[in-house]
This record gives structure tokens, C-alpha cells and sequence, in this order.
């Protein structure tokens, strides 16, 4: 049964995760398509939820902003007194001063050209460099009313002094004299810019440019799959873009967005913790199971959500079959399945094409699932590869072709995308490590590597304990058998089996499979020769953990005795002291019993090869009468009491046992020896008589 405890903590595991996935996921709506003029519509069908306008573009509007601002007219405010004033002070300066520089001639004609430099009008030099230089035409106003007037009639100081002198140099008169007069003490601005009521019609013109030219209607097709894309709706996409954008700025569309995305990735995630619960759980219950595929839903996802920018045809690269590769291996294939569909589902949420995503992702997963049985080699996994990358580019021109697009119009850059997808799926191999370290689970290739019998472990069991080299030689092979046939791990019981009796290396002679003669036994009391052997299975573990061997290894190890006596030495201590209380404890194994199918077929392939050797007579009843007699005694002692194996399976792994220790056992047929012809004897005879004589 389920505690609320559990329950509670699986549930939290779950809403940690699925806000994670949340806070990675777009939180506007996304407008990540990938197209250009000229090239067909890659996504499906799109319809214009809403009314929007068709906006310019950028560099047409800021043409037409610059064709505004170039023929915009600078205010500027006229003061007739400046001019009056300064004319007025020359003549009087002149009277007083300078009459002896000019006659009264050259006096009016010098009035006269100051007075029209006034009229023409002067600006400050920087106002006459900063706007009047730029523009063609200015707006000069006085009193109520402007007036128009082009730059060419405006003078800044310098040009007014300098047409001044020019003209009085053509009637003649005399440039000492007239830069005696010091022209420039009476040139002042008399237009002033102004900048307030220029900015002010700067803005009006501005904001009187229209930015759209069109509409799209509520319910109208944009563009389809398929379609060329042309001018005119490489407009419209852009302005659904920009009109995307500015409706996602909405405060209360964006709060609720993210809560539709957390509600889809929790009720996800939990119909996954479901169909663990339900359907598997041993997984459930075991934190590292939970912990390894959350972890692979959760890395995935976000790997998804990452590389979605600029397009998001990024995300056919994501190598989303490692997941199935890995829980297949680790796990099982229904799992596998389960896990890639809800990885699938939760990565579809922010996508523009959901379905071709989850057609492609599913064809991958499924080829990982049925391709990859058990991974023991390398070329297995590069087999698997090829054969996913094969077969998700052929569902996607079909996809392609099904969707009414022709082979010229099919786009490469995806077969490109998917060709890399293959490339990353070969760092799950290398990756597997690392989930192996992490979470404590073993590969089948880790199994086949451990199963080497040149390991430094297994090669210092064959020099200095070859009995019991031997002897877990063929409970290997005794275990893969029955394996095989009830459904277990073939492989991990078999590489168990190799090192189930590595802590005998510490005292081999004390074991009858690596004795000649003497037996050190002999000299020793029940008890303690039962501590020697029992205590093989702690220091085997010692060992173990100093060779650094997975913990399912481990496991074989303390339980393949389980809780059993040591038969041989108990019996004899019993029959010696018949009226004394045995510490039974003294010759029991220190356990526990067997856990899974795998350590119990362990057990029973261990003790009856060990058996079978001290059969007198090894015909078939005599081994199946002793391989019954072993194993009902174990059903019988509860060592298989909390493992899941069946009474069908107990029955099988009998039968096998029997079978494969006959064919061990059987006799060899004598070979008779070749007799010579009698011809050959009687010739043979009479050369011998010939010699003699």
C-alpha cells in the first residue's frame, strides 16, 4: 500500500518539475517560423484569429519619415527692431566718428546695404549652421503671420558682412576705410529659431503618417502549407508578428498563458506518475527509478525550449531518442514509450506544427524501442542510429509528399536537422555512463565488460582459485539458461554468477573445489569451519565494493546463500552434541534472502551445481531427484518468499537445471581401438622370421 507520505512526496517531485519546465517555456506567444521570399510555407495552415492591420515596414516608414522631416519648415520668429536699431546706430556712430572715413555718398550707400541685409534676414551662426544649412526652405514668422522664404536669401553674420563689403567693393570704395568702420559691431540676428513650435509641427507631420496600408480580417487565410511566400505576405506575416507581440505585452493574457502552461505540464506529468503507479510500481516506489526518468523528462524538455530560438525547427535537433535508448536499456520498453510520449507532448505546447513534431519523435522513439532489445555492443547502438535517422527522414517526406508538396519544393535544411539529430544520438553511449553513476542503474554493456573473464578480479580467481573459477563458470552459464527461459535478465545473472563466490579468494583451500588432498577442515571444530565458509559472502562483498562493482552485484552476492545453513557442519555439530542447544546462527548465512528473479536463480543454480558434484552416480533420476530435493527445500525454508518468482518459473528453472546438468554430466562413449588385417599380420610375421634367419 501506498503511505500518504510517498504519495505526497511524488506529488511535490512532480509540481517541482512542472515549474521548472514552465519557467523555461516561452511566456508570450512565440512567432518563431523560419521563412523568405520566394520559398514554400514549411507549417500548416494559418488563419487570422483576430483583426490586425498590414504595417509598413520599417525602412518604408522611415522613408516616409525622412521625406517629411526634408520638407518641413523651420520656424523662425522675425524682430524688425534689431535691424532698425542697429542701422540707427551706425548712423549716428557715423556722424560722430567715422565722417571722416566716408563721404556722405558712401555713407547712404553703406546704410543701404546694412538695411538690406536686414531684410533679407540674419541668423545666429549656429542656428544658421544646425537648420537653415539643412533644409530649403524656412518659415519666418511676424506678428500673426508666416512667411515663407527660401535658405538662399538668408545670411548668417559672416555672409552679411561679407556682401557688405563685396558690393562696396564694386563702387569703388575703399576696403580700409570700410573695415575701418567695424561693420561688424552693427550685424545682429534678427531671426531667432524657434524650436518649440518647430518641434510641434515636426511632431503633427510625424504623426500623421499612417503605419499600415491594409487589413486582414478575423477568419482570413494568411498562407498555407505549401504556398510560395510572396511580398505581400511576407507584409501580412510580419504585421501578425508585430500585432503577436503587442497583444502579448498584455498583462493578464501573459498570467494566464503561464497558467495554461503549467496546468498542460502538470496534468501530464501526473498521468505519467499514474501509469507508474498503476502499472509499474516497483518503479514508483524506488526514489532513483523516479528520480532517473523525471530527470530525463525534465533535461529534454528544457533542451527543447532552449534551442527554439531564432526557429524553431532547432528543435528536430534535440536527440529526444537517447530517452527511449536509455529507459529501454535501464528499464523496459513499455516505459520507455510512456516517458517519450509525455517528453513529447510537454515539447509540443510551444510549437507552431505539433503534430509533425509528434509524428517524427514517435517514429524515432518506437525504431529506438524495437531496434535495441539489449545494448552489449557499440555497433549495436550505431546500428540503432542509422535505422532512426533512416526512418524518421523517410516519415517525413512522406509526411511531406502526403501534404502536396513536390520533391523541388521540398525543403533540406530539415533533412539537415535530422541527419544532425543522428549524430548527437551516438553521445548516448558515453552519456549512459554517466546516468549509471548518477542513479545507480547498470547497462547490459557494463555487464558484458564486468562478464570478461580477463578482468583483474575474475583472472586472479582463475591463478589462485581455479575451483571456484570453474565451478562460477558454469553456474554462469547454468543461470543464463534458466534465465532465458522464465523471462529474467540473461545477462546480469550471468555476470552475478561470475563473481558470486570472489570472497572465497581470501582462503581457497578452506573450499572442497580448490582442495587436492588434505583438507584444513579436518582439524578444526564444526563452528569455526562454518564461519570460514559462510564468511566468503561478506568479505565477497569487501571485495566487491573495493573493485568498485555495481550494487546489483552486491545484492547476487549477500543473497545467494540467502539465509541458509551451512548444511554440511551444522549437521555434524548436531549429530556430535545431540543433547545441547545449537546456536543456530553459528552456521547460518548472514542473508538476505533473494530479492528478484535474478539472485533467485542464482541460488538455485549455485547450490545444485555445487551438489551435482557429489553425486556417486550422475545418471538423469539421480540429478533430478537431487536437483527437487535442493530446490523444494528452498520453497520449503522461504528463501523464495519475497522475490517475484512463480511456482511455473520454479518448475521451469528445474527442469532446465536438469537438462543442462545431464548434458554436463553425460558419458562419453568408449572409442575402440583399430584392428589389423589378417593379411597384414601374416606378412608382417614372416618378415619378422626372414630377419631372424
Amino acid at each position: 500500500m501506498w503511505s500518504r507520505y510517498k504519495l505526497l512526496s511524488r506529488f511535490l517531485l512532480v509540481v517541482f518539475c512542472a515549474a521548472i519546465i514552465v519557467y523555461f517555456m516561452p511566456h508570450e506567444h512565440n512567432f518563431t517560423y523560419d521563412y523568405a521570399v520566394g520559398k514554400p510555407w514549411k507549417y500548416s495552415q494559418i488563419i487570422a484569429e483576430y483583426d490586425f492591420p498590414i504595417y509598413k515596414s520599417e525602412a518604408q516608414l522611415q522613408a516616409e519619415r525622412d521625406s517629411v522631416l526634408h520638407n518641413l519648415k523651420p520656424f523662425f520668429k522675425h524682430d524688425s527692431s534689431v535691424g532698425e536699431l542697429q542701422v540707427d546706430n551706425f548712423k549716428r556712430d557715423f556722424s560722430t566718428n567715422l565722417s571722416l572715413l566716408l563721404n556722405h555718398k558712401e555713407r547712404l550707400f553703406l546704410t543701404r546695404l546694412l538695411a538690406s541685409a536686414y531684410d533679407r534676414g540674419i541668423t545666429s551662426q549656429h542656428d544658421y549652421s544646425l537648420v537653415v544649412d539643412s533644409v530649403k526652405a524656412i518659415s519666418i514668422v511676424s506678428g500673426g503671420a508666416a512667411q515663407v522664404k527660401g535658405v538662399s536669401t538668408i545670411l548668417s553674420p559672416r555672409m552679411a558682412y561679407e556682401m557688405i563689403v563685396r558690393k562696396a567693393d564694386s563702387l569703388h570704395l575703399s576696403k580700409e576705410a570700410v573695415a575701418r568702420c567695424n561693420l561688424n559691431n552693427y550685424i545682429a540676428p534678427n531671426l531667432v529659431y524657434d524650436s518649440e513650435r518647430t518641434a510641434l509641427v515636426r511632431k503633427e507631420a510625424l504623426s500623421n503618417i499612417v503605419p499600415s496600408h491594409g487589413l486582414v480580417q478575423s477568419g482570413q487565410k494568411i498562407i498555407d502549407r505549401g504556398e510560395i511566400v510572396t511580398d505581400h505576405t511576407m507584409k501580412v506575416l510580419q504585421s501578425l508578428q508585430k500585432e503577436t507581440e503587442k497583444r502579448s505585452d498584455n498583462g493578464t493574457e501573459g498570467v494566464l498563458l503561464i497558467l495554461g502552461q503549467f496546468l498542460c505540464v502538470l496534468l501530464l506529468l501526473n498521468m505519467f506518475m499514474a501509469y507508474l503507479v498503476l502499472y509499474r510500481s516497483d518503479y514508483a516506489r524506488e526514489l532513483r527509478s523516479v528520480g532517473l526518468l523525471l530527470s530525463l523528462i525534465l533535461l529534454f524538455t528544457v533542451a527543447a525550449q532552449l534551442v527554439q530560438q531564432p526557429t524553431e525547427l532547432n528543435v528536430y535537433m534535440v536527440p529526444f531518442a537517447i530517452v527511449p535508448i536509455f529507459i529501454r536499456v535501464f528499464m523496459d520498453s513499455r516505459t520507455a514509450f510512456a516517458t517519450t510520449v509525455t517528453i513529447v507532448c510537454i515539447c509540443s505546447l510551444s510549437l507552431h506544427s505539433p503534430y509533425e513534431f509528434m509524428l517524427l519523435e514517435i517514429v524515432a522513439g518506437l525504431t529506438a524501442i524495437y531496434s535495441l532489445k539489449e545494448l552489449t555492443s557499440r555497433s549495436q547502438l550505431f546500428r540503432t542510429v542509422l535505422l532512426i535517422t533512416a526512418l524518421t527522414a523517410l516519415i517525413k517526406l512522406g509526411y511531406d509528399l502526403s501534404q502536396g508538396f513536390i520533391l523541388s519544393t521540398i525543403d533540406p535544411s530539415w533533412y539537415e536537422r535530422i541527419a544532425i539529430n543522428g549524430v548527437l544520438l551516438l553521445f548516448a553511449y558515453p552519456l549512459m555512463l554517466l546516468f549509471e553513476k548518477l542513479f545507480g542503474f547498470i547497462s547490459s554493456v557494463t555487464l558484458v565488460e564486468l562478464s570478461n573473464v580477463n578482468t583483474p578480479l575474475l583472472r586472479q580467481m582463475s591463478k589462485e582459485a581455479q575451483g571456484t573459477f570453474n565451478h562460477s563458470m558454469q553456474v554462469a552459464n547454468l543461470s543464463a539458461e534458466v534465465a532465458g527461459k522464465i523471462g529474467a535478465n540473461v545477462q546480469l545473472v550471468r555476470t552475478a554468477a561470475l563473481y558470486h563466490d570472489i570472497g572465497k579468494l581470501q582462503n581457497p583451500a578452506f573450499f572442497t573445489e580448490n582442495q587436492s588432498s588434505t583438507n584444513p577442515h579436518d582439524d578444526l571444530p564444526e563452528e569455526q569451519s562454518a564461519q570460514i565458509i559462510i564468511r566468503h559472502v561478506t568479505d565477497g562483498i569487501e571485495m566487491a565494493e573495493k573493485h568498485r562493482l555495481p550494487s546489483v552485484i552486491k545484492e547476487c552476492i549477500a543473497t545467494h546463500h540467502g539465509r541458509s545453513k551451512a548444511k554440511f557442519f551444522y549437521v555434524n555439530y548436531v549429530n556430535k552434541h545431540p543433547d545441547e542447544p545449537v546456536n543456530e546462527e553459528l552456521f547460518t548465512y548472514p542473508g538476505p534472502n533473494p530479492q528478484t528473479k535474478e539472485q533467485a536463480i542464482l541460488m538455485m543454480a549455485d547450490s545444485t551445481e555445487a551438489a551435482s558434484r557429489s553425486l556417486p552416480e550422475k545418471t538423469e533420476a539421480s540429478i533430478r531427484d537431487l536437483v527437487s530435493k535442493i530446490i523444494d527445500q528452498q520453497v520449503a525454508d522461504g528463501c523464495f518468499s519475497n522475490c517475484p518468482i512463480t511456482f511455473q518459473d520454479v518448475a521451469t528453472a528445474k527442469e532446465v537445471l536438469v537438462s543442462s546438468l545431464k548434458t554436463i554430466y553425460h558419458a562419453r562413449i568408449s572409442y575402440p581401438d583399430l584392428e589389423k588385417p589378417k593379411e597384414n599380420a601374416e606378412n608382417s610375421e614372416n618378415k619378422e622370421i626372414l630377419k631372424a634367419d
